[in-house]
């Protein structure tokens, strides 16, 4: 069942006013950055798109904008966030446009190998048992972090009976949580239990409420929320279990060669690092573009 909650503890995660989605040529950062970084086409990259891609002229993209700051709405609904601003300069070194298409996180890549999106970015964790259906295009490494209401301690490690929210079909939702609560029962002692939601900001007005015990999710999106919520909600423990992040693309589709050069290429010349910087998330960049590192790792 869909749980509507009566107090929107994080539309302020959505209000702020962040600028709205970049072109292809200059990605801007939040509001109230200084600069802009111009983006040029790479033409060996652009060499390398599938001809159906590079004749339409632009990439359509599933997304999940749920997950503020890597992908989220704008006030007008449009999806906004760090990795939509890479996509964005990927977009201008590979010379076409980036079209969203706003979907739910577990339809994203049966979208993919069904053919209505060319690609998949909505912070999926690379792992191999993902990359038996679709390759990854890896460009970021991030953690888990759990946090807890203020004033409430939660340890990670020792959450057995607890309930912690998580974004239903997230690796925090199919693997962290499932693996600790295993733990526990073997060990003789109550299960954690995973409350389950549709989106992120659900998950964590869940904790906010009082609704649960704690949230699990990708280190960033825990940072980011503790942050916006100010004195709402706490970490809870250190960050474990980095991984790296990656586009999601067909099985040997030739585009993620091209998406690999483009990434490469925005690493090359800077841009990459500062669109970190400009939203705060640059311990997790990455020096080279790698496909499916989760098996080649």
């Amino acid at each position: 069942m869909r749980i509507r909650y009566a107090i929107p503890v994080l539309a302020v995660v959505t209000a702020l006013a962040l600028s709205g989605c970049v072109n292809n040529e200059t990605p801007t950062g939040p509001s109230g950055s200084s600069g802009t970084t111009t983006v040029t086409k790479d033409a060996a990259a652009a060499a390398l798109l599938p001809d159906t891609i590079a004749k339409a002229g632009k990439l359509i993209i599933g997304i999940d904008p749920t997950y503020a700051p890597n992908e989220y709405k704008d006030a007008n609904g449009k999806p906004i966030g760090w990795e939509v601003e890479l996509m964005d300069a990927v977009g201008g070194k590979l010379g076409v446009k980036t079209d969203y298409r706003v979907a739910k996180f577990d339809s994203i890549i049966p979208s993919i190998t069904g053919g209505k999106y060319n690609l998949g970015l909505s912070s999926f964790t690379d792992n191999t048992a993902r990359e038996k259906v679709v390759d990854f295009v890896n460009y970021y490494t991030a953690g888990i972090q759990w946090a807890s209401a203020t004033g409430k301690t939660v340890d990670p490690d020792n959450a057995c009976g607890l309930k912690v929210a998580v974004q239903a079909t997230t690796y925090e939702d199919t693997d962290e949580v499932p693996a600790k609560s295993k733990a526990c029962t073997d060990a003789g002692k109550p299960a954690i239990q995973a409350v389950k939601f549709d989106t992120q900001d659900q998950a964590t007005n869940a904790v906010a409420l009082g609704q649960a015990d704690a949230m699990s999710a990708d280190s960033p999106v825990t940072l980011y929320a503790v942050a916006q919520l100010k004195g709402k909600i706490q970490l809870a423990g250190k960050g474990f279990e980095v991984a790296p992040y990656g586009v999601a693309v067909n099985k040997g589709d030739k585009l993620g060669k091209a998406l690999q050069k483009a990434f490469q290429s925005i690493v090359d010349d800077g841009t990459y690092k500062k669109i970190l910087d400009k939203w705060g998330v640059a311990d997790g960049s990455i020096d080279t573009i790698t496909i499916n590192a989760a098996a080649n790792g």
